[in-house]
C-alpha cells in the first residue's frame, strides 16, 4: 500500500501536467459512461441497507448473542458523526447552497425556486445514501468479525465467495486497496480543510494565507492525531468527538438564535419536507434531458465517489465501536442520528447565507463565495454577535473535525495492514504514527504540487 502511495504521489508532483491531462480525462469518461451506475449502485445500497434493518435479520447482533454495546448512545452518536464526516462539511454548508443558488443544475439562477432547492441539494448530498453506503460496510464487516470470527477487515466481508483464498495474495490486494482508498480520501478532505482553516487563521492572528500556514496546519494536525490514536478509541478518539459535537451545535445554536430565527426554523421544516418528498427522484436522478451532465459529475458523482472512498475505512471504525448492537439499531442510529446533525448544519448555514444574499442584496459575497468557496462560511459567520468569537470556535471545531478523520483514519489503516489476535484489539502504536505520518505527508504533496483537483 504504501509503495503504490508514493508511486501515485511522484506521478502527480513529477508528472504534474500529464497526470492531471490524464486524470481528468479518465474521470470525464467515467462521468459520461459510467454516471448511471454510480446513481444506480448508491439508490441500491439505500435500498438494501433499510431492507435488512426491517427484516428479521435486522434482530442479529454485532457480536454474541449475549453481547452488549461497550459505549454510551452519546459517545457513541458522536464517534459516528465524528469519524463519518470531516472539516468539508463546513467548506460545503454555505458555499454548495450559495453556489446551486448562483447556478442550480436546471433553470435559472438566483430565483425564488432555485434558493428553495439550493439547499436540498446539499443535504441530499451530505444525506442518507452516503450514510447508507457507510452503514453496508459496517454491517458486513460487523458480522463476519464479530459472529464468523473473521479477521475486522475488508476481505472478510468476501469470505462466502472466495473463502480460503483471500488468506493470500488476493485478500492483501482487497485490503490494500480500501487503504489506498482510505488515505486518497481522508487527504481530500484534509487538503480541503486547511485551505478551509487558513481562512480562519488569518482572520483571527493575522497569518497569511499559502503554503507555510496550510503545512504548519497538517503538522499540528497530525500530530493532535498521533495522540489522540495511540491513546485509543476509549479515550483519545471519543473525547475528542464528544467534545467536536457539542462545540459544533453551540456554533450552529448560536447562528440560529442571534440571526433570523423565524425564517431559519421555517426554512428549516420547508427543507425537510422538499427532502422527504423529492429524494427517491433525486436518488436517480440522471440528467438523461438536460445539459446538465457536467453538473452532475462535478457535484453528484464526485460526492457519490468521496463516499465509497471514505466507506471502507468509515464502516471498520463504525464496526469497531458497534458491537454489542444490533444490526437494526445500527441501521437506525447510523442513517438517522449524523444525518440530523447533518441536516441542522447544512439548514442553518446554508438559508443563513441564502438570507444574507437576498435579504441585503449581497450579490458581491454570492459571486465571492462560488469563486473562493472557503471564503463563505467565515464571511458570514462575522455578520453576527461575537464574531471574531465565533470564528475562533469555528476554526477549533474545523481542526476537531481535522483530527478525528486522520485518527480514526491512521487506526483503521494501522488494523489493515496487521495481523491482529482478535478482533478487539488494535494495531502497534508505531504503525498508527506511520499511517497519521503518511496522510500527513500525502497532502503536503498534494498542497506543493496544487494537486488537490487531481487527487
Amino acid at each position: 500500500s504504501s509503495a503504490l502511495i508514493i508511486a501515485m504521489a511522484l506521478y502527480a508532483g513529477l508528472g504534474r501536467e500529464s497526470a492531471a491531462n490524464t486524470l481528468a480525462n479518465v474521470t470525464a469518461w467515467i462521468g459520461t459512461n459510467l454516471g448511471w451506475f454510480y446513481v444506480l449502485t448508491a439508490t441500491i445500497a439505500v435500498v438494501f441497507v433499510l431492507y435488512i434493518a426491517f427484516s428479521n435479520v435486522g434482530d442479529i447482533r454485532l457480536g454474541p448473542d449475549h453481547s452488549r454495546p461497550k459505549f454510551n448512545t452519546f459517545s457513541w452518536a458522536s464517534m459516528l458523526f465524528a469519524a463519518g464526516i470531516g472539516v468539508d462539511l463546513m467548506f460545503f454548508a454555505v458555499a454548495e447552497p450559495v453556489t446551486m443558488y448562483v447556478a442550480p443544475p436546471v433553470g435559472e439562477g438566483e430565483t425564488m425556486e432555485a434558493a428553495k432547492e439550493a439547499v436540498v441539494w446539499a443535504m441530499f448530498h451530505y444525506g442518507i445514501t452516503g450514510w447508507a453506503m457507510y452503514a453496508l460496510m459496517g454491517i458486513a464487516l460487523g458480522y463476519f468479525a464479530y459472529r464468523r470470527g473473521l479477521p475486522l477487515a475488508v476481505r472478510s466481508a468476501l469470505s462466502p465467495i472466495f473463502k480460503d483464498r483471500l488468506n493470500g495474495p488476493l485478500g492483501h490486494v482487497v485490503d490494500g486497496a480500501a487503504v489506498l482508498g482510505t488515505i486518497f480520501g481522508i487527504a481530500t478532505t484534509l487538503g480541503i480543510g486547511v485551505v478551509q482553516l487558513n481562512v480562519g487563521l488569518e482572520i483571527l492572528f493575522g497569518i497569511g494565507q499559502g503554503l507555510p500556514a496550510q503545512i504548519a496546519l497538517v503538522v499540528l494536525a497530525v500530530l493532535v492525531a498521533t495522540i489522540s490514536a495511540t491513546s485509543g478509541i476509549n479515550k483519545g478518539i471519543r473525547f475528542l468527538s464528544q467534545l467536536n459535537v457539542v462545540l459544533a451545535v453551540a456554533l450552529s445554536g448560536w447562528v440560529l438564535i442571534t440571526g433570523r430565527t423565524d425564517f431559519l426554523l421555517n426554512a428549516i421544516i420547508m427543507n425537510v419536507g422538499d427532502f422527504v418528498t423529492r429524494f427517491p427522484a433525486m436518488s436517480l436522478e440522471t440528467f438523461a434531458y438536460s445539459d446538465a451532465s457536467a453538473w452532475k459529475a462535478a457535484w453528484t458523482l464526485f460526492f457519490w465517489a468521496w463516499w465509497v472512498a471514505w466507506a471502507s475505512f468509515v464502516g471498520m471504525f463504525l464496526a469497531r465501536i458497534s458491537r454489542g448492537r444490533t444490526i437494526r439499531q445500527f441501521v437506525a442510529g447510523t442513517m438517522t442520528i449524523p444525518f440530523l446533525y447533518v441536516l441542522m448544519w447544512i439548514s442553518i448555514f446554508g438559508n443563513a447565507a441564502l438570507d444574507y444574499i437576498r435579504t441585503g442584496g449581497n450579490l458581491e459575497y454570492a459571486q465571492k463565495t462560488v469563486e473562493i468557496p472557503e471564503y463563505g462560511f467565515y464571511t458570514l459567520l462575522q455578520e453576527y454577535p461575537l464574531p471574531m468569537l465565533l470564528v475562533a470556535v469555528a476554526t477549533f471545531v474545523g481542526l476537531l473535525f481535522f483530527v478525528t478523520s486522520a485518527d480514526s483514519g491512521a487506526l483503521v489503516m494501522a488494523n489493515l495492514s496487521s495481523f491482529l489476535p482478535s478482533v478487539q484489539d488494535d494495531a502497534a502504536g508505531w504503525l498508527r504514527v506511520f499511517w497519521a505520518a503518511v496522510t500527513g505527508v500525502l497532502t503536503i504533496g498534494m498542497l506543493l504540487v496544487g494537486g488537490i483537483p487531481a487527487l
